[in-house]
């Protein structure tokens, strides 16, 4: 039989046979890159050593172990097992090709690298690196029979087998296959990135360089320079060049370290030529494999060699440097992010930010014209632009100055229900009218508009949507009002020592995002009577369940009709409640377009946990009737009487304050599905690569598209632009989207300019506490009494709702009715931004858990898994752990767990 295989004859098919090195190894070779020479001994040799040895049942016995094992668990097994390897021999015709295929490599005693090569290893789904060993300058043929036999048993270390379990690659689907590599005299060696780990840009190669052999970088004793390149001109963007202390080099047999002469320890390893070569050959690479890859290298006096490649895996989407500045549009102007930009946490889409200025500011306009008059608001002294993506509201100078003295009179207008504003004009005109515009644009299916309609559609949609929000911004106030003015009467004339918070008489009401919970609550309910569909929600994936969800289609296993029954009942949930925003922008999906989030929830009823919304909202109802009971026949007639109506008031108000803004985003489903038909249609013309880059399209790009007839239906697309070999707006998609998620790394500051004085007359009324916070403890505002210790949970949005671990303390920019679902699970509630009367303090008093708002800056100082305590009463978050100052530390360019490169 025939164990040995030359590098260069190894295919790309070839994994189960050579692993997955030997596969990217052969691949370099065919590529024409310089590699050592070398051969693969296939898995072959390694089942007939299992067999012949008599091992493949007590390593299956003792490789089985339960879900539950712990680390220690992994080490005697490990253990075990690598004894039973090194008491075998090796089966006599493998040591016959093993040693003649050596002796083709030079000298019967040249020095060679063995080096597994997994069937389950260097994968593009998951990255097995530095899980088996590495026998470095290996001389004679009997030295290199034993490598081979430890490099075989180290496919059961500990690591490897605990990364597998997690992994789910069962004990039973994994070979090793090994590697002889020539070895070379390298002067230096390091790793390759082809595009850059840190920020995800594939325009980027990132080269990691140590003197010596790679084995210092493995072992983490030196710290190697850091040299970031452009991968197009081979320019070097950024240098960081390191004290090198040891390095690693050869010894008689094996490597050792040792120090690094005194002149070359600053010395860079890779002038700048020599790294544009380098980087010269990482695109080669990535050209040939089609993917960004992990590059092992090294220098001699001959040139470069390239040691492996394997895929990068969990590479993040290409990231623009985060900005550092932020240029006012307008100089003659005060910017703030409060009131709309409340739902606005993120940078805007393009589409959006072009659409919603303008939007905002005929809403504005119109609202202040009829409060305050119509010469006192001129064209230009309000708006909604963006700063390096972030929504400002805008106020021109001058026109600041004439509304702050018509201020008083507009309130009076506000509270009279002037221009249908307060709860009135939001019940009688607002809402009805809102419900008017998303019914009229309803009627006609989408797909049966023209471009034109479509575009109109979408514009009138958002200006209905704005002139809404405009009113709900109304009762804001008017709730907030109506809680402080109960809550200082109460705590002045009414509460004693012992007495609970003013908070209390508010719970136990009824509102849309409470509704909402208890909907998914009963759904959870409904599906606990049958077992099956009880089984099937609960141990298939939610992503399979989302899309069972959208096509119809039961689960594998489900019966249809009781699929049928499920979908119909949670569709009539979405029906009601899949309108709530997690961000204003309508770039980000809402939950009619992807339930996955409320499928968790379902999921976290079904598995009995959390507790039933119905009972605590009983029990709440119950404890604030007795109380107001009790506190009313201790008091006199006069503040008996006052105590009563300002309860009734703020009882009254705030939970319409919840309804309110749960109805936001009524218009959201039908505008983004309309938004989604002029996508389809750019597609089919050719003028974006997906339905979803119409959002990173300016609004005249969509418009002369739209004019140009690019969008219409007549044959399901719009006329295709000939010659189009790419989108023509592809690259610009792609560079928006880079800018984007560089834009969302930044903190953006909550007033602009940030000057002294600006601080002192608007920071009270913001709703984030300061950007500039020092310590140890995070400040912000007390909103829901407790306190809790437990892991942090930092959230960015929707798509990270799946991470949520029942008890978490839940840890976000901001909260929306959206986000209510989390709640349930959370211990805590801790924000960037809010107030003790925002929706999150109005949710978490509901719950019973902590809450701290308006921190400024628990996003950024917080990781996930990281311990805090939360004091709700205090007002403070503190870490068990600091996590950092206020800002975060300058990131490598190599993340460390890819600097553990070369040990497999």
């Amino acid at each position: 039989m025939t164990y040995v295989t030359g590098l260069a004859d190894v295919g790309p098919d070839d994994v189960a046979v050579s692993g997955g090195k030997a596969v990217g190894l052969g691949g370099l070779i065919q590529a024409g890159l310089p590699v050592p020479p070398g051969f693969v001994l296939t898995t072959a040799a390694y089942a007939d050593f299992v067999t012949e040895n008599h091992l493949a049942t007590a390593v299956h016995d003792v490789a089985a172990l339960p879900r539950q094992a712990s680390p220690q668990d992994y080490e005697d097994a490990s253990e075990q097992i690598r004894t039973l390897f090194r008491s075998g021999s090796m089966p006599a015709g493998i040591a016959t090709e093993l040693t003649a295929a050596y002796g083709l490599l030079g000298s019967e005693d040249a020095a060679v690298a063995v080096r597994s090569s997994a069937t389950a290893e260097d994968l593009a789904s998951a990255s097995f690196a530095g899980q088996q060993e590495t026998y470095l300058n290996v001389r004679g043929a009997e030295a290199l029979a034993e490598a081979v036999i430890r490099c075989w048993a180290s496919l059961w270390t500990a690591r490897a087998m605990a990364y597998r379990a997690r992994e789910g690659v069962g004990p039973d689907e994994v070979r090793l296959a090994v590697v002889i590599q020539l070895m070379v005299e390298a002067e230096a060696a390091g790793v390759m990135f082809t595009a850059n780990p840190a920020n995800g840009r594939r325009d980027q190669t990132v080269i990691s360089a140590a003197w010596g052999l790679g084995e210092s970088v493995v072992s983490g004793t030196v710290t190697t320079d850091d040299v970031v390149v452009d991968a197009g001109t081979g320019t070097v963007v950024s240098r960081q060049t390191a004290d090198k202390d040891v390095m690693t080099v050869y010894a008689e047999n094996g490597t050792r370290e040792q120090p690094v002469a005194a002149d070359r320890r600053r010395e860079p390893v890779l002038d700048d030529s020599a790294a544009a070569e380098l980087a010269g050959y990482g695109q080669r690479i990535t050209e040939h494999f089609g993917t960004p890859q992990d590059v092992e290298w090294a220098r001699t006096a001959d040139g470069f060699f390239i040691l492996q490649s394997r895929p990068i895996t969990a590479l993040p989407d290409p990231a623009a440097d985060t900005p550092d500045t932020w240029p006012l549009p307008y100089p003659k102007g005060l910017y703030f992010r409060a009131s709309i930009v409340e739902q606005l946490p993120d940078p805007l889409s393009p589409l959006f930010a072009d659409m919603v200025d303008g939007s905002v500011a005929r809403s504005l306009q119109a609202l202040l014209a009829e409060a305050l008059g119509k010469n006192v608001i001129r064209d230009g002294d309000v708006g909604l632009p963006t700063i390096n993506g972030y929504a400002y509201y805008y106020y021109r100078t001058s026109g600041m100055w004439r509304m702050m003295g018509k201020a008083p009179a507009a309130v009076g207008a506000l509270a009279r229900g002037k221009a249908h504003m307060g709860v009135a004009g939001w019940r009688g005109f607002s809402h009805p009218r809102y419900e008017r515009v998303i019914k009229d644009w309803s009627a006609k299916p989408p797909a049966q508009l023209t471009g034109g309609e479509l575009l109109a559609g979408v514009q009138a949609l958002l200006d209905a949507g704005t002139v809404y929000y405009t009113a709900v911004q109304s009762i804001i106030p008017l709730a907030a009002t109506s809680e402080l003015s109960f809550r200082a009467f109460y705590d002045k004339f009414v509460r004693r020592d012992g007495d609970p918070a003013a908070q209390t008489f508010l719970l136990g009401y009824d509102s849309e995002p409470i509704r909402a919970e208890k909907s998914l609550y009963d759904l959870a309910g409904w599906a606990r009577s049958d077992p099956g569909l009880t089984a099937a929600l609960l141990e298939r994936p939610t992503a399979v369940l989302a899309e069972c969800q959208r096509t119809g289609s039961a689960p594998e296993g489900v019966d249809g009709v009781l699929w049928q029954e499920w979908r119909i009942a949670f569709q009539e949930h979405l029906a009601l409640y899949g309108h709530a925003v997690y961000n204003l922008d309508f770039a980000s999906p809402v939950a009619a377009d992807d339930p996955s989030a409320l499928l968790e929830t379902v999921k976290f009823y079904l598995r009995g946990q959390g507790t039933d919304p119905h009972e605590r909202q009983r029990l709440s109802t119950e404890r604030r009737e007795e109380l107001t009971r009790q506190m009313a026949e201790r008091l006199g007639p006069r503040r008996r009487t006052a105590f009563l109506r300002l309860l009734r008031w703020a009882q009254e108000t705030a939970p319409i304050r919840e309804d309110a803004l749960a109805d936001v985003g009524l218009a959201w489903p039908l505008l983004r599905r309309m938004l989604l038909e002029l996508g389809t249609r750019l597609v089919g013309s050719g003028v974006i690569a997906s339905a979803d880059d119409v959002f990173w399209l300016r609004f005249q790009e969509l418009r002369s598209a739209v004019e140009f007839g690019l969008a219409e239906a007549a044959t399901g697309a719009g006329v295709a632009i000939s010659g189009a070999v790419r989108p023509v707006r592809a690259a610009a998609v792609e560079e928006r989207r880079m800018l984007w998620r560089g834009q969302a790394k930044a903190a953006a500051p909550q007033m602009l300019p940030e000057s002294r004085w600006m601080e002192r007359a608007f920071a009270s009324m913001m709703p984030a506490g300061s950007q500039h916070q020092h310590g140890d403890v995070i400040k912000g505002a007390g909103a829901s009494a407790g306190r809790v210790t437990a892991p942090a949970r930092v959230l960015a949005g929707p798509q990270d709702f799946g991470q949520m671990e029942p008890g978490d303390v839940l840890v976000a920019r901001i909260t929306t009715p959206a986000w209510t679902s989390l709640f349930a699970m959370a211990s805590a509630v801790v924000t960037d931004v809010g107030g003790p009367l925002s929706h999150s303090s109005i949710v978490a008093r509901e719950y019973g858990i902590p809450a701290v708002l308006g921190t400024g800056v628990a996003t950024q100082r917080l990781a996930t898994g990281q311990q805090i305590t939360v004091d709700g009463d205090a007002g403070t978050v503190t870490p068990e752990r600091p996590a950092g100052n206020g800002s975060a530390p300058p990131a490598s360019p190599v993340p460390h767990r890819w600097r553990l490169w070369g040990s497999s």
